[in-house]
């Protein structure tokens, strides 16, 4: 795997075209030989994509026979007709963030995400859209936008689950109380059946179904029709009782539904499909209903002393229909506390007797209604002398129950309400982040229960856990009654698994006892496919059976699910049998539990790496955005390297093969350490790796000149103007691409003759310090050194009209960032450690460090404590600043200025400052300096340093620089700012003709009337 060569860089072109295919030693090559002779699209049985395939978001790990990528209907047709021939299973799957194992099977996988991911058509009038099953959600929802409508359930990974995966699992989410579930959307697919049979399911009347009925027959649409027919005609009644009567079920198959829509004298079998699991047939295309996008919101924080106080005042809020009740324990809400990223969100929102709270949601046709409905859910559920006053109709029909909550807060405005939410989202990341061998392990995470028994049930299921010594925090969807609970249990070993099975099976009975169900929204699979019996008696169990063999006679069909045998307790990803070796010490430091090792383990698979940046926003991961290939994810980054070093792939990680298939197209953006809800750390573990691979092997001659770049640009100041001569000449481009494997469509840095630390040298700061405001330390990174010094003069300029003393360090060396990037870990801490030397008495004397390139200052402010470990080195990342974060943190533009600056920006920051949370720096000090700033919500560019001076890897950085350079296009600012080296390289060299520029270019002209 690796960058094709694209002589011609046209970023217009397919970016999925940047990524080519290399595969391995394929697996059974008789049978990949066949299935490429039948196929259009990609079939692909090597190691690195069968072990790429063995997980998905939930506890378990099955090796798939090999993966199959179709184009077409046709293409599925063509599989399941061999590997019926053949009798060889086949699972149909999309974003693989299924959480109960069901996206998991050893069979012929069939990932729908890459090329059957299009909107074929919307009919607003209509309110449908007929869609392909590998659409994402987010993206189905964005083609939706313009007509107002939306797809009503909202799972909570919603811009990377697809729509085929809404299907199968029959998903829901956060406003199921005003959408339901997705069975109630799909009005007719089109499928192939287990034999490749292509048909098109939808509504029929009972005549017509028993009309078309062959229990007996070859056709299996037929024998389909037949055996839903005889459970409409004489199972009617057992169906009706078996089944819970509550809002969210999606244990076993959807027969309640069809049993219910056939006393009106039709049944859809399409809705027979939602929650199968593909079990009963593999959705190519589907017809699903569209719902009007509300006009308004508003919602309500609810605080209570306890959760279950918080429960017990679920049903009195579900009388003022609300469209989301959402539920954080106090579990949640102290992890929460104790963390970086919501420790003050929950400071600022929150009493401190908090111990839960419920996040109640209105749709509104206006402000006034959204407004007026929280005040009366609010006076009803308060102990305030208003809320007695004024009682609610709810209160009315309650009697005198009492209110419960302790404290509430209101957000109507968008800002304020998405304050809310991402209160609520923060409990997944929180629970997701152990780095322990002891993990939140979703098994019985979303047993429903009908709302009004919520109290006891909870209660009761906190005793078993206390019974089994383990604990779990509760949150999720209080309203229907479906929570997430996750109990803490170490699967690596023998008492874990058995504690594992023994709490699923007291759920699963506290769950028949409260009339409730197994799973209310994630499925079955193999977490929860042996409790369906327990849930619904032996005869619904054989009715599922028999629908099952109607459908798919020889069970082929992702087989085990639904009604199958899989055991819970096998196929765990961490079972008492994993084995890992590191296979080395590691140089850097790691702070979290069991070290580089709870890293290398800490992806659980939700695939929030996977998002498209039109709709999940963000950083991550650059790579799987351009190429849309699981690999170039930070989910399939991840589980490669654990494989690796746990013996499941039989690949070195320290080897060639393994960085070409594996770790090469990571650009250290470190988005994944920011979106990533688990907080995985890809660039850093990339840097690990490839150091030690250095130390085995050898690095390549170009690896040590870039990473010792700083002495080249040197040089090329120094011989300025004949080394630009140089560069120019004809055939020059093609000589560094043969001898140094530097991308010949790449222009030659321009270096200049005076480098800004000699014209510093030579004038001096221009403050006094005895009058200055403040005294800084200025570094100017290599680029901005040598190759761009009026950058680094223009922040002077900055810096000194605002009354800063500027002083430049002549025994400053290079940052280390280029030898950290390279995996030159001993090279980058020399180097560091260098620096703080000579910065450490500067920091002492009350001097601050401003850094102009970001992934300089985030070597300071992050990367250089994990290379060494004493006073000096925090003191300095305490103290350093990038040149926009100073200006912003020292309040040195507070005043701002009253006259408007020209023209508008569009501003572009850069990845390491976004994944440290200090990149809205420079979009407030360029507003407070007058100007209109269109603040981009962009990944990182693709030029990633080195990354794309080299010639293998230009196409995949062109190809992730075209979805910036299209958000360039669309924006409406006249000059591009940005503060990173790479960016600005990028996107001079993109299909733009904007001028782009530094911060502090363009505040030296507002605020220094430019530069000496």
């Amino acid at each position: 795997m690796g960058a094709q060569d694209d002589s011609t860089g046209d970023p217009s072109a397919d970016p999925r075209a940047a990524f080519d295919y290399r595969g391995g030693d394929v697996a059974q090559p008789a049978l990949v030989a066949d299935l490429r002779e039948r196929v259009a699209g990609d079939v692909r049985f090597d190691e690195y994509t069968r072990q790429l395939y063995a997980t998905d978001a939930s506890a378990y790990e099955v090796t798939p026979i090999g993966v199959v990528f179709p184009e077409s209907t046709a293409d599925v047709a063509a599989v399941a007709t061999y590997c019926a021939s053949e009798s060889i299973p086949i699972l149909p799957r999309g974003a693989g963030t299924s959480l109960g194992g069901q996206a998991v099977n050893e069979a012929v996988v069939l990932d729908f995400s890459r090329y059957m991911d299009e909107v074929e058509r919307i009919d607003p009038d209509e309110r449908t859209a007929r869609v392909q099953p590998g659409v994402r959600l987010g993206d189905l929802n964005a083609a939706l936008a313009a007509h107002d409508l939306h797809f009503g359930p909202d799972p909570a990974w919603g811009d990377q689950s697809t729509l085929g995966g809404a299907i199968g699992n029959n998903s829901s989410g956060s406003h199921s109380l005003v959408y339901g579930t997705t069975d109630a959307y799909v009005q007719s697919c089109e499928v192939v059946l287990a034999d490749g049979t292509v048909t098109e399911l939808g509504e029929v009347t009972l005549e017509e179904l028993r009309e078309k009925a062959d229990a007996d027959g070859e056709d299996l649409e037929a024998r389909l029709c037949a055996a839903v027919a005889r459970l409409v005609d004489e199972e009617a009644e057992t169906v009706a009782e078996a089944y819970p009567d509550i809002e969210r079920n999606v244990s076993g198959y959807n027969l309640d539904r069809v049993v219910a829509e056939a006393e009106s004298g039709t049944v859809n079998l399409a809705r027979l499909l939602a929650g199968s699991e593909g079990t009963l047939a593999v959705v190519t295309a589907a017809t699903v209903g569209l719902e009007p996008k509300p006009a308004t919101k508003a919602m309500a924080l609810l605080e209570y002393d306890s959760l279950g106080a918080a429960m017990a005042d679920v049903s009195a809020i579900l009388a003022h229909d609300p469209a989301a009740v959402e539920v954080l324990d106090d579990v949640l809400l102290d992890l929460a506390r104790d963390t970086e990223a919501f420790g003050s969100l929950v400071e600022s929102m929150l009493t401190p007797d908090t111990g839960a709270v419920l996040l109640v949601e209105f749709y509104a046709a206006d402000d006034r209604e959204g407004r007026q409905r929280v005040a009366d859910m609010l006076a009803d559920r308060l102990p305030t002398a208003t809320a007695q006053a004024v009682p609610s109709a709810g209160a009315s029909e309650r009697g005198d129950e009492p209110p419960r909550a302790i404290a509430a807060s209101e957000a109507h405005e968008s800002a304020e309400r998405e304050r809310f939410w991402t209160l609520r989202k923060s409990g997944l990341p929180i629970l997701l982040g152990r780095t322990t061998d002891a993990k939140h392990v979703s098994f019985i995470e979303d047993a429903a229960v009908p709302p009004a028994v919520l109290p006891d049930f909870v209660a009761d299921f906190q005793a078993v856990l206390d019974e089994h010594d383990t604990y779990a925090s509760f949150y999720g969807h209080a309203g229907p009654g479906c929570l997430h609970v996750r109990p803490l249990i170490d699967t690596k070993t023998v008492e874990g698994v058995e504690r594992m099975e023994a709490i699923a099976e007291a759920v699963a009975d506290l769950v028949v006892e409260y009339g409730g169900s197994v799973s209310g929204e994630h499925g079955d699979g193999r977490a929860r496919t042996q409790w369906n019996e327990t849930l619904y008696g032996e005869q619904v169990a054989a009715l599922f059976r028999e629908l099952k063999t109607a459908a798919d006679p020889d069970w082929l069909l992702n087989p085990g699910q639904v009604c199958g045998d899989v055991d819970m307790t096998e196929n765990l990803r961490f079972s008492p049998d994993y084995d890992f070796d590191l296979g080395f010490e590691p140089t850097l430091r790691w702070a979290n539990d069991n070290g580089m090792q709870g890293m290398v383990e800490l992806c659980h698979g939700c695939g929030g790496c996977r998002g498209p940046q039109e709709t999940a926003g963000g950083v991550m991961c650059p790579t799987f955005r351009a190429a849309d290939e699981e690999i170039t994810s930070t989910r399939g980054r991840a589980n490669a390297l654990r494989q690796a070093m746990s013996g499941d792939l039989p690949a070195d990680p320290t080897a060639d093969e393994f960085a070409t298939e594996v770790l090469d197209l990571c650009i250290g953006c470190k988005g994944c350490a920011r979106d990533c809800p688990s907080e995985v750390d890809m660039a850093k573990l990339k840097a690990e790796v490839t150091h030690e691979r250095h130390r085995r092997h050898g690095p390549s001659f170009r690896d040590r000149l870039f990473a010792n770049v700083h002495r080249l640009s040197a040089w090329g100041s120094t011989l300025a103007p004949v080394s630009n001569w140089l560069a120019g000449l004809p055939g020059s481009g093609l000589v560094a691409e043969k001898l140094l494997g530097v991308a010949r469509e790449r222009d030659v840095p321009q270096f200049a003759a005076q480098s800004f630390p000699d014209w510093f040298a030579g004038r001096g700061p221009h403050v006094d310090a005895a009058s200055a405001t403040a005294q800084v330390v200025l570094l100017p990174d290599p680029y901005t050194a040598y190759v761009e010094p009026g950058i680094a003069k223009a922040a002077v300029a900055v810096l000194e009209s605002l009354n800063v003393r500027v002083q430049v360090p002549t025994d400053v060396t290079a940052s280390g960032r280029a030898a950290f990037s390279k995996g030159f870990l001993d090279l980058a801490r020399e180097r560091v450690a260098s620096n703080v030397e000579a910065l450490e008495s500067a920091v002492e004397a009350g001097r601050d460090v401003v850094v102009l390139e970001p992934s300089d200052a985030t070597m300071y402010q992050s990367d250089a404590l994990d290379l060494l470990e004493n006073d000096a080195v925090e003191r300095v990342a305490a103290n350093t600043y990038g040149f926009a974060e100073y200006l912003d943190a020292q309040d040195l533009l507070e005043d701002g200025t009253s006259r408007r600056a020209e023209p508008e920006l569009t501003y572009h920051g850069h990845c390491h400052q976004t994944a440290l949370g200090t990149d809205h720096h420079a979009v407030t000090v360029l507003r407070q300096a007058g100007f209109e700033v269109d603040a981009l919500d962009s990944g990182c560019c693709g030029m990633a340093g080195s990354f794309g001076y080299e010639a293998e890897h230009y196409s995949m950085s062109r190809a992730i620089g075209r979805i910036l350079f299209d958000q360039v296009e669309d924006s409406p600012g006249e000059i591009a700012v940005a503060p990173g080296a790479s960016c600005r390289t990028q996107l001079r060299d993109g299909p733009g003709t904007q001028r782009v520029e530094h911060p502090a270019t363009i505040l030296a002209e507002v605020l220094a009337g430019g530069v000496d």
